[in-house]
């Protein structure tokens, strides 16, 4: 598994990397690039096109590398899942750069259109382990299967692209929140599972060698959709699988720098009596930089912060194994 997986990485990584310069220069000549704003940080138009780059290294990997001889429905509905979510990033990524904002409402409901596919497939969140008493398995009614399941891939679609607000960060973060889901599939004996987690670190690897400070390109809304989406589905089929109580926590901390940011976000909003859903500068990477940190700073201390979540997720696992 582990050569496997070595070489799943450096598929995912040549191609992106191979992609980008080209598809960069693609957008400069078409003017598919991010315009300033005041509410964004950087200063000059950037292209907007890395999320393609990253989706095709991730589609070319995953058909390159995945063993699907076996019942393959869930795998399927990851890949029409992800594409629906890359599809309409996309779409707004190219009205951002007519200066136009894409209504959110189609851009919801296609996010939950996208997790009810993963759901019809047979990805969702079925039931836990009680850890006292009889320690049985608590089954959820198929409806809540259902709600909890939309619910959690659309939340953390949104909050990956909420993230993605300064040079490095989301990708980094998608990168180290990757990491543990591929030990964590390992140690689940999910090979398929830990296969996709590791084309995603790929992919983001080879992306921040562009986007990092000062980024040459972003990932856009086609991008930063299709990871969230694509860690929210490998951990309700990874992490999430036969989940003690305890153990949810697994993919919560897995994913913490984006959920507690998101968190965050919201209470404050709420005590400041703002619209929830209204884009601003008060999410953690601008707080930290209003303290005084520069980009680079702000974006190693959350990477810290990933590291420590995701650690903590593998500890978590180990000590309920």
């Amino acid at each position: 598994m582990f050569m496997s997986l070595a070489l799943t990485f450096i598929i995912a990584f040549g191609v992106v990397y191979a992609l980008i310069p080209f598809l960069r220069k693609v957008a400069l000549k078409i003017g598919f690039v991010d315009m300033p704003n005041k509410r964004k940080i950087h200063q000059d138009p950037i292209p907007l096109i890395g999320g393609t780059a990253m989706v095709i290294g991730y589609y070319v990997t995953t058909c390159f590398m995945g063993d699907y001889s076996g019942d393959n429905r869930k795998y399927i509905g990851m890949v029409f899942g992800g594409l629906l979510m890359f599809i309409v990033g996309l779409i707004d990524d190219f009205a951002k750069t007519r200066g136009k904002d894409f209504p959110a409402l189609p851009k919801l409901m296609a996010q939950f259109i996208a997790a009810g596919i993963l759901v019809y497939s047979g990805i969702k969140i079925n039931g836990i382990t009680i850890p006292f008493g009889s320690h049985g398995y608590l089954v959820f009614h198929e409806w809540v299967k259902v709600l909890t399941t939309l619910i959690w891939v659309v939340a953390i679609t949104n909050m990956f692209n909420f993230l993605d607000g300064i040079d490095g960060l989301a990708g980094g973060i998608a990168a180290i929140s990757a990491m543990s889901l591929v030990f964590i599939s390992i140690l689940k004996g999910q090979p398929i599972s830990a296969m996709f987690a590791m084309t995603l670190i790929g992919i983001s690897i080879a992306f921040l060698r562009h986007n990092f400070h000062p980024a040459r390109i972003f990932m856009g809304d086609s991008g930063s959709t299709f990871l969230g989406f694509t860690l929210a589905a490998i951990a309700v089929d990874g992490a999430f699988k036969s989940a003690t109580l305890v153990s949810v926590l697994v993919p919560v901390l897995a994913l913490g720098v984006p959920i507690f940011d998101t968190l965050y976000v919201i209470i404050k909003r709420f005590r400041e009596r703002r619209p929830i859903y209204k884009a601003d500068k008060s999410h953690t990477h601008h707080q930290l930089m209003r303290m005084g940190l520069t980009q680079v700073q702000t974006v190693s201390f959350l990477y810290l912060l990933g590291i420590s979540f995701s650690l903590a997720s593998i500890v978590v696992l180990l000590l309920n194994r």
